[in-house]
């Protein structure tokens, strides 16, 4: 924004003094004007800076401790994975000896029912044998021969 270039009248010893004391006023009073503002555009832009110097500074702690923060979730991680791994192992390992208790258990009950098996066998051979002498002597077994039960019955009509 620029003001028109004033122009004054011309007198016998220069221009027109009051015309020329005006127009300084007007130029002084812009001055100071245009002085007072970039005064506080200066104000301002130094309370810019500092704004900006503690936004930085602001920045850069939040970055430190983000960067803590990651440093500490990848060592809890670690530290996760590291703990699962040995959980893993250790239950693999009690699986293990859990199914080996289980196959020698297996096998000892294996062996128990054969000699059990083989104990049955014998037992019903034996028994077996038992049931047919029995029923040979069964067979041979002759029960007397029953009375006539009809002298029996002429004996009671005779007490009566």
């Amino acid at each position: 924004m620029t003001a028109p270039r004033p122009t004054f009248r011309v007198m016998r010893n220069g221009y027109d003094r009051f015309a020329v004391d005006d127009a300084m006023d007007r130029y002084a009073s812009e001055v100071e004007k245009l002085q007072k503002q970039v005064e506080l555009y200066q104000k301002q832009l130094e309370d810019a800076e500092n704004r900006m110097k503690e936004l930085q500074r602001q920045y850069e702690a939040l970055e430190n401790s983000l960067e803590a923060q990651k440093q500490a979730a990848d060592n809890i991680a670690r530290l996760s994975l590291r703990e699962a791994n040995e959980i893993i192992d250790t239950a693999q390992k009690n699986a293990d000896s859990i199914i080996h208790e289980s196959l020698v258990t297996a096998r000892l009950i294996l062996t128990d029912l054969s000699k059990l098996y083989g104990d049955a066998d014998t037992v019903r051979d034996s028994t077996k044998k038992k049931l047919e002498g029995m029923i040979q002597e069964l067979d041979e077994f002759r029960l007397p021969k029953m009375p006539d039960l009809r002298w029996l019955n002429e004996a009671e009509q005779k007490m009566h």
